[in-house]
């Protein structure tokens, strides 16, 4: 299978935590990722003020670990490993040494979901955990675990919800706040992903999803609710 080509219209399209008329570009992304990546590591995990938070919140850090990673710093393979690389399996070096280096890396996502629920995403708490790239690095990220966690509180009840919030018995969640000063717009792209979800557990996709069928005349009518089709269940049904 061909790998979409770098660049291409693979790694440019919108994205779910982005508006309708917006591109996100995965490739002009990544770095800023990378950046929250290494301050997180090399920094935040050491300060006082994000070990308390963490501690909190009841979640590790990760140099706290049973398999702690300290830092971003390139790691490189044991040195009978490295020659067996450099001289490769037809005993020709590999141009540039290509495959001997590694960086040390963690999710992020269990960190950006335990703000989010627990109420701490405030801007000065991600720029103290990711840096200076937080919102170009996690900042799309972030708006997608908000909008999760609107789904999970709309879609179960509390116990359920908590559970799924529960990292381990070691680090369950303490407690779960109401989402963070929501925004209107942040209220509506979440209602419009929702009634997506809703529409593909009726089958309502591709040729049959309630906007195609709208603009082909095949509505019957059932045009409320910012055009969704009577039919789709709605949850508790």
């Amino acid at each position: 299978m061909a790998f979409p080509q770098p660049g291409g219209p693979a790694f440019r399209h919108a994205q779910s935590f982005a508006d309708a008329q917006s591109q996100f570009d995965i490739l002009e992304w990544h770095p800023y990722f990378m950046s929250c990546m290494r301050y997180f590591l090399d920094h935040a995990q050491y300060h006082g003020p994000v070990q308390a938070l963490a501690g909190f919140i009841n979640i590790r850090l990760p140099f706290q670990k049973p398999n702690p990673v300290l830092s971003s710093q390139t790691v490189r393979p044991p040195p009978e490993l490295e020659a067996s690389c450099v001289r490769g399996a037809a005993g020709k070096a590999p141009v540039g040494g290509y495959g001997l280096q590694s960086y040390a890396s963690v999710n992020l996502i269990p960190y950006i979901r335990r703000l989010v629920a627990t109420g701490y995403d405030f801007p000065g708490v991600l720029h103290g955990f990711f840096g200076d790239d937080w919102e170009a690095g996690i900042g799309p990220l972030h708006e997608n675990e908000r909008r999760n966690y609107l789904f999970a509180a709309k879609s179960s009840n509390w116990l359920k919800v908590k559970a799924a919030y529960d990292m381990n018995e070691e680090e369950s969640i303490p407690f779960l706040k109401p989402l963070r000063d929501a925004t209107e717009r942040e209220i509506v792209l979440a209602e419009r992903s929702w009634s997506e979800w809703l529409a593909m557990q009726d089958w309502m996709l591709g040729p049959r999803a309630p906007d195609v069928q709208q603009a082909n005349g095949n509505g019957n009518g059932n045009n409320a609710n910012g055009g969704r089709m009577q039919g789709i269940k709605r949850e508790g049904d």
